[in-house]
């Protein structure tokens, strides 16, 4: 009995690959990028203004006390007083092109995701920004003379030491309270999350009994020396260089950089114009234009309250 001769259905023009005519089944989901975790929104000061190009932050200095000597006249004293400039950088944007073809040929909503994304992509950048700020707050000097600047302290192994790295985070705090950081200011210790786990992994912080805080089965660890610890892809690790258009400065070589660890008073967000996403269909073009844009600028508030971990 001879072979039958199969029909290539799954051929174009019978060459090619043998199932390329056959139907993809569309599954319904749509695998999009993963969502990047923002961290700095609530954790730093943020000013919004009307109109203007910058913003003025004074700073001021303490006073001292003395004994009074009978008779003689009070005639005060003298304080230092300096300012941060914060100025709005030039407007970010963020954007996508879809072709009203493909649009109408692609069997899945494509507009939507994308009008999300363009958005993220600032949001994100504004992270990174402000992070970057918060690294350089604490290599930066005293705001007014007389006052503190930022601390930066070095150890070999806080990439790769849980126990150092938990003493670098004490050693942080310490030099806060050193420096009159106010108790009740919220700490917070930025980490990437090779080193936010390897902490979770040690089972000193967070043990109860010494009244340690998060869970070794759920791979957590919420608070080392009162500080509250925040894991993040988007702490500066590398070499950055400046970008035309910012009017402060995020620029530096982080690559030595372990952790942060900073008060809400260590860096300002100066808001001009919020985030905002826009689309409008190009007629000439036959596509929709999809737009995301803000108008901020960052900066340092107070050095003395930022502290670099390298």
């Amino acid at each position: 009995m001879a072979n039958a001769t199969v029909l290539p259905a799954g051929l174009i023009n019978a060459t090619g690959t043998a199932d390329a005519m056959f139907l993809k089944n569309f599954a319904g989901m749509t695998l999009a990028a993963y969502d990047e975790a923002n961290v700095t929104e609530d954790k730093h000061t943020v000013r919004t203004i009307s109109s203007g190009k910058s913003a003025q932050f004074p700073a001021t200095w303490k006073v001292t006390a003395g004994y009074h000597v009978a008779g003689t006249e009070i005639v005060g004293q003298t304080s230092n007083l300096n300012e941060r400039i914060i100025s709005i950088d030039d407007l970010l944007l963020s954007s996508v092109v879809i072709a009203s073809i493909d649009e109408a040929k692609s069997h899945f909503e494509i507009r939507s995701e994308y009008a999300k994304q363009v958005g993220l992509s600032l949001a994100y950048q504004k992270d990174k920004n402000i992070l970057q700020v918060g690294v350089l707050a604490a290599r930066a000097s005293a705001t007014v003379t007389g006052g503190y600047g930022g601390s930066s302290l070095v150890g070999s192994l806080f990439r790769t030491s849980a126990a150092d790295l938990a003493s670098g985070i004490y050693a942080a705090v310490q030099a806060m309270d050193e420096k009159d950081i106010p108790e009740g200011e919220t700490k917070y210790v930025f980490i990437k999350p090779a080193q936010y786990y390897l902490l979770a992994q040690s089972t000193n912080l967070i043990n109860r009994d010494w009244m340690g805080s998060g869970s070794y089965s759920d791979g957590k660890i919420l608070r080392i020396g009162g500080a509250d610890l925040v894991k993040t892809n988007h702490l500066p690790t590398s070499n950055i260089s400046a970008v035309t258009g910012q009017k402060n400065t995020y620029s530096a070589d982080f690559s030595n950089t372990a952790a942060l660890v900073m008060t809400k008073q260590a860096v300002g967000t100066v808001k001009l114009l919020d985030l905002k996403t826009e689309m409008g269909y190009d007629m000439r073009r036959q596509s929709t234009l999809i737009i995301a844009k803000y108008a901020v600028g960052h900066g340092i508030l107070r050095p003395e309250s930022a502290v670099e971990l390298k």
